[in-house]
């Protein structure tokens, strides 16, 4: 991967508020990175950083090998859409378009043209003329768009641009803005509260948490093997069972969580297990079955919830509360006595939380 964007060590302070913390952050020539988490979790921060509103305590910023971490903003090349559009009011779609262009230099005659081969592919050509006021919330982003895009930034980032939009709208322009990141190959920085949005957007993702990154990895494996406890939590893992390893035969180990509940787990399914670890699963990696014989967790069944797909029950165990996925052809009642086995295509093996 050749570097385009390259956070060295980057930290900064609001005032004596530590809000980044030794944060580094390589994005390659064409990705699409996305700054993922909870408000005050430094994301928005990070934008800041990049685009030179806001100057770090320490660290370096380059793009393309250019040192931009004391530049003025105005100098940096950088495309940015906004969560609010940031349109000029008095002016038409094709003049707002045009204003970075105009900004450079460049002539009249390549700006017009310019200009409305980007409307075209953001679907707008016929709205040239018309004002920002007189254009709907999705149109308003797609001018947004097209005049970050335009001048042609060596990198482009957004800041929850979306969040202002109806639902059915989110999902729309997301898809075109991907298209559009792809066309031109753009490097781009996303930042975002919203995990479907990111997952379904990014090459790769930053989860954020108290002005680190918690884990960067391609959506797929943050969703299916999360680094660690807070990533699982984040990423929807609802049951987390702190466990100790008993005793060790050949491929198995047995372990004890709390309560004195004990599993069996095959290496060859789970790979490696430490000696104290996290067994992590969503609720559909604990199938719920009244079989008292079967290798799982001894729980007592309470309220179900029908998902469709399968029932879910709300489940009381020694190793603490549970949520466990059952079938639609077998339904048990509350205050059943069941177990919970693990399914272990659905589980992944985490570090002890508080673990260095």
């Amino acid at each position: 991967m050749t570097k385009a964007l390259s956070i060295r060590s980057i930290t900064a302070h609001y005032g004596t508020t530590k809000v980044l913390e030794d944060l580094s952050l390589d994005v390659g020539e064409g990705e699409l990175v996305s700054l993922l988490g909870a408000s005050g979790c430094g994301k928005t921060t990070t934008l800041r950083l990049v685009a030179g509103f806001l100057q770090p305590s320490s660290g370096t910023i380059t793009l393309g090998g250019k040192d931009l971490t004391r530049l003025p903003a105005y100098q940096r090349d950088i495309g940015l859409v906004f969560q609010n559009y940031a349109l000029f009011p008095h002016m038409s779609v094709a003049d707002n378009v045009g204003f970075g262009l105009k900004q450079r230099g460049i002539g009249g005659a390549e700006r017009s043209r310019r200009v409305m081969a980007m409307l075209e592919r953001v679907g707008l050509a016929p709205l040239a003329d018309r004002l920002p006021g007189a254009l709907s919330g999705g149109q308003k982003q797609r001018v947004a768009l097209a005049r970050a895009l335009v001048i042609e930034p060596p990198l482009l980032m957004f800041d929850e641009p979306l969040s202002n939009l109806d639902a059915k709208l989110r999902i729309d322009m997301r898809v075109e803005i991907r298209q559009l990141q792809r066309a031109n190959g753009t490097t781009s920085v996303y930042v975002t509260h919203d995990q479907e949005e990111a997952f379904s957007i990014s090459d790769r993702v930053a989860i954020m948490h108290a002005g680190r990154i918690m884990q960067l990895d391609t959506p797929e494996v943050l969703y299916q093997r999360p680094a660690n406890a807070f990533v699982a939590r984040f990423v929807g893992f609802e049951n987390l069972v702190a466990m100790k390893v008993v005793a060790r035969d050949g491929a198995n180990v047995t372990a004890e969580a709390d309560g004195g509940v004990q599993l069996t787990l095959s290496l060859d399914q789970f790979g490696n297990i430490p000696d104290r670890f996290v067994l992590a699963c969503r609720a559909d990696g604990l199938m719920v079955t009244d079989n008292q014989q079967a290798e799982g967790i001894p729980a007592t069944l309470g309220l179900r919830t029908y998902l469709g797909r399968a029932y879910q029950y709300q489940c009381e165990t020694a190793a603490g509360p549970l949520v466990a996925n059952g079938p639609l052809n077998r339904v048990l009642e509350s205050g059943t006595t069941a177990k919970l086995v693990p399914v272990p295509e659905q589980c992944t093996i985490l570090a002890p939380e508080g673990a260095a």
